[in-house]
Protein backbone atom coordinates (compact mmCIF):
# COMPACT_ATOMS: atom_id res chain seq x y z
CA UNK A 1 0.00 0.00 0.00
CA UNK A 2 1.19 3.39 -0.93
CA UNK A 3 0.54 6.57 1.64
CA UNK A 4 0.17 9.99 1.12
CA UNK A 5 0.21 12.35 3.83
CA UNK A 6 -0.18 16.01 3.27
CA UNK A 7 -0.60 19.60 5.43
CA UNK A 8 -1.06 22.90 5.30
CA UNK A 9 -2.21 26.08 7.37
CA UNK A 10 -5.50 27.89 7.21
CA UNK A 11 -5.55 30.93 9.38
CA UNK A 12 -9.19 29.90 11.07
CA UNK A 13 -10.64 27.46 13.82
CA UNK A 14 -11.28 24.10 13.41
CA UNK A 15 -14.49 24.96 13.60
CA UNK A 16 -14.43 27.28 10.97
CA UNK A 17 -12.36 24.80 8.90
CA UNK A 18 -14.10 21.94 8.74
CA UNK A 19 -17.67 22.48 6.66
CA UNK A 20 -15.12 23.35 4.03
CA UNK A 21 -13.04 20.33 4.48
CA UNK A 22 -16.39 17.93 4.69
CA UNK A 23 -18.54 19.76 1.39
CA UNK A 24 -17.00 17.43 -1.17
CA UNK A 25 -19.70 18.95 -3.61
CA UNK A 26 -17.42 21.93 -3.34
CA UNK A 27 -14.34 20.44 -4.42
CA UNK A 28 -14.23 21.03 -8.54
CA UNK A 29 -13.57 24.13 -7.25
CA UNK A 30 -10.28 23.25 -6.41
CA UNK A 31 -9.26 21.13 -9.08
CA UNK A 32 -9.32 20.90 -12.96
CA UNK A 33 -9.55 16.95 -12.84
CA UNK A 34 -12.57 16.90 -10.68
CA UNK A 35 -15.51 17.48 -12.98
CA UNK A 36 -17.76 17.08 -10.93
CA UNK A 37 -19.37 15.28 -7.59
CA UNK A 38 -22.66 13.78 -7.47
CA UNK A 39 -23.91 12.72 -3.63
CA UNK A 40 -26.23 10.06 -2.22
CA UNK A 41 -26.86 10.88 1.06
CA UNK A 42 -26.80 13.78 3.40
CA UNK A 43 -23.10 14.25 3.72
CA UNK A 44 -22.87 12.04 6.78
CA UNK A 45 -21.29 8.83 7.95
CA UNK A 46 -22.65 6.18 5.22
CA UNK A 47 -23.03 8.94 2.25
CA UNK A 48 -21.52 8.19 -0.76
CA UNK A 49 -19.62 10.42 -3.57
CA UNK A 50 -19.80 10.10 -6.90
CA UNK A 51 -16.67 11.68 -8.09
CA UNK A 52 -15.73 12.34 -12.06
CA UNK A 53 -12.69 12.81 -12.78
CA UNK A 54 -10.68 13.30 -16.08
CA UNK A 55 -7.06 13.14 -16.96
CA UNK A 56 -5.21 13.03 -20.44
CA UNK A 57 -7.45 10.74 -22.92
CA UNK A 58 -8.55 9.30 -19.46
CA UNK A 59 -12.04 9.37 -17.36
CA UNK A 60 -12.94 7.58 -14.00
CA UNK A 61 -15.74 8.09 -11.97
CA UNK A 62 -14.09 7.14 -8.14
CA UNK A 63 -16.59 6.13 -5.55
CA UNK A 64 -16.29 7.25 -2.37
CA UNK A 65 -18.39 6.77 1.07
CA UNK A 66 -18.08 8.55 4.35
CA UNK A 67 -16.56 6.23 6.85
CA UNK A 68 -16.70 8.66 9.82
CA UNK A 69 -17.14 12.00 11.16
CA UNK A 70 -15.37 13.46 14.10
CA UNK A 71 -16.40 17.45 13.43
CA UNK A 72 -14.27 19.82 13.77
CA UNK A 73 -11.62 17.44 13.54
CA UNK A 74 -11.80 14.96 11.25
CA UNK A 75 -13.77 13.00 8.58
CA UNK A 76 -12.79 9.47 6.93
CA UNK A 77 -13.61 7.94 3.58
CA UNK A 78 -12.96 4.78 1.35
CA UNK A 79 -13.59 3.95 -2.12
CA UNK A 80 -15.96 1.31 -2.44
CA UNK A 81 -15.58 0.66 -6.58
CA UNK A 82 -12.48 -0.38 -8.79
CA UNK A 83 -9.67 0.45 -6.21
CA UNK A 84 -8.92 0.02 -2.93
CA UNK A 85 -8.00 2.99 -1.35
CA UNK A 86 -8.89 4.97 2.02
CA UNK A 87 -7.80 8.24 3.92
CA UNK A 88 -8.83 11.16 5.73
CA UNK A 89 -8.98 15.09 6.26
CA UNK A 90 -8.45 15.78 9.30
CA UNK A 91 -8.46 19.68 11.13
CA UNK A 92 -6.35 20.35 14.63
CA UNK A 93 -5.99 23.75 15.91
CA UNK A 94 -2.36 24.88 16.56
CA UNK A 95 -2.86 28.70 16.95
CA UNK A 96 0.66 28.64 17.60
CA UNK A 97 1.44 28.79 14.05
CA UNK A 98 -0.88 31.72 13.34
CA UNK A 99 1.26 35.13 11.97
CA UNK A 100 1.17 37.70 14.88
CA UNK A 101 -1.43 40.16 13.24
CA UNK A 102 -3.73 36.65 12.88
CA UNK A 103 -6.00 35.38 15.79
CA UNK A 104 -5.09 31.53 15.31
CA UNK A 105 -4.62 28.79 12.90
CA UNK A 106 -5.28 25.37 11.93
CA UNK A 107 -3.27 22.34 10.44
CA UNK A 108 -5.41 20.84 7.77
CA UNK A 109 -4.00 17.23 6.86
CA UNK A 110 -4.95 15.09 4.18
CA UNK A 111 -3.93 11.17 3.88
CA UNK A 112 -4.64 8.53 1.30
CA UNK A 113 -3.73 5.19 1.51
CA UNK A 114 -4.09 3.57 -1.65
CA UNK A 115 -2.86 0.37 -3.83
CA UNK A 116 -2.41 1.39 -7.04
CA UNK A 117 -1.83 -2.05 -8.52
CA UNK A 118 -5.87 -3.02 -7.28
CA UNK A 119 -7.51 -0.85 -10.05
CA UNK A 120 -9.66 -2.69 -12.25
CA UNK A 121 -8.45 -1.87 -15.70
CA UNK A 122 -11.49 -2.63 -17.26
CA UNK A 123 -13.25 0.42 -14.83
CA UNK A 124 -10.85 2.86 -17.06
CA UNK A 125 -11.40 3.01 -20.55
CA UNK A 126 -7.49 2.78 -21.49
CA UNK A 127 -6.63 4.08 -25.35
CA UNK A 128 -4.98 0.65 -27.42
CA UNK A 129 -1.45 0.20 -26.41
CA UNK A 130 -1.56 2.01 -23.27
CA UNK A 131 -1.06 -0.23 -19.92
CA UNK A 132 -2.81 0.82 -16.46
CA UNK A 133 1.23 0.64 -15.09
CA UNK A 134 1.99 3.31 -17.60
CA UNK A 135 -1.11 5.24 -16.35
CA UNK A 136 -0.10 4.75 -12.74
CA UNK A 137 3.71 5.82 -13.49
CA UNK A 138 2.56 8.97 -15.54
CA UNK A 139 0.09 9.89 -12.50
CA UNK A 140 1.83 9.50 -9.18
CA UNK A 141 4.72 12.05 -9.50
CA UNK A 142 1.59 14.83 -10.82
CA UNK A 143 -0.28 14.33 -7.45
CA UNK A 144 2.01 16.58 -5.84
CA UNK A 145 1.64 19.34 -8.17
CA UNK A 146 -2.51 18.75 -7.59
CA UNK A 147 -2.04 19.15 -3.91
CA UNK A 148 -0.53 21.82 -3.90
CA UNK A 149 -3.34 23.69 -6.25
CA UNK A 150 -6.43 21.72 -4.36
CA UNK A 151 -4.55 22.84 -0.77
CA UNK A 152 -3.84 26.58 -2.24
CA UNK A 153 -7.64 27.05 -3.74
CA UNK A 154 -9.17 25.09 -0.55
CA UNK A 155 -7.12 27.46 1.96
CA UNK A 156 -8.36 30.79 -0.11
CA UNK A 157 -12.34 29.90 0.03
CA UNK A 158 -11.81 29.11 4.36
CA UNK A 159 -9.55 32.35 4.53
CA UNK A 160 -11.74 34.83 2.13
CA UNK A 161 -9.09 35.49 0.16
CA UNK A 162 -6.03 33.53 -1.45
CA UNK A 163 -2.33 33.68 -0.99
CA UNK A 164 0.58 31.23 -1.28
CA UNK A 165 0.36 28.41 1.03
CA UNK A 166 2.79 26.37 1.74
CA UNK A 167 1.98 22.29 1.66
CA UNK A 168 4.41 19.77 4.06
CA UNK A 169 5.02 16.68 2.93
CA UNK A 170 5.01 13.64 5.50
CA UNK A 171 4.91 11.50 3.28
CA UNK A 172 4.88 9.98 -0.42
CA UNK A 173 5.32 6.87 -2.08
Amino acid sequence: MDRILLSTLAYRSPEEVFPYVQSFADYPRYTDHLKEVRVNGDGGVGSVYDLKLAWWKLSYTARSRVTDISAPESIAWELVNNLDARGEWRVESEPESAPTDVETASRIYFEAVYDPHSADENAISLPRLVSLDWVVRKVEPKLLAEAETVVERLVADIEGRPRDVELTVHEMP
